[in-house]
């Protein structure tokens, strides 16, 4: 199948599924240190979480590329590009499985509010028929 993934050996991610891609982040702020001179740099680490339709993969093995895309606030369309291979994602779950005809969904970004969002539910988790 061209327009499925295989993410570390675990889960098997198709275009038109839901997922929820938890990603690592780094922050770093400046600190006022103990005099008015001083500054500190201060970086944490946290993990984020993206939810959105899975609309695009490009690439194969090493070189794999997910469009993830969601709806936010205001009803404002955002994607991101996740490499798959990535050491910064720390897991991918599925939350729904998608069942669309097309390797990629980029019709999604010209329609608005609940349309942008529907697609049609797949049964069961697809596997590969071999």
């Amino acid at each position: 199948m061209a327009n499925a993934v295989l993410w570390n050996n675990s889960v098997q991610i198709h275009v038109g599924d839901t997922v929820r891609v938890h990603y690592r982040l780094i922050e770093k702020e400046k600190v006022a240190g103990k005099t008015k001179r001083e500054v500190k740099e201060e970086s944490r680490e946290r993990v984020q979480i993206f939810e959105g339709i899975l609309i695009a993969i490009k690439g194969s093995a090493e070189n794999c590329m997910m469009t993830v895309r969601r709806i936010g606030v205001g009803a404002i369309g955002m994607e991101r590009i996740f490499p798959v291979s990535s050491p910064w994602i720390k897991k991918i779950d599925v939350k729904k499985y998608g069942d669309v005809r097309r390797a990629k969904l980029y019709y999604l970004r010209d329609r608005t509010g609940k349309a942008a969002t529907k697609i049609n539910e797949a049964k069961q988790p697809k596997t590969d028929a071999r």
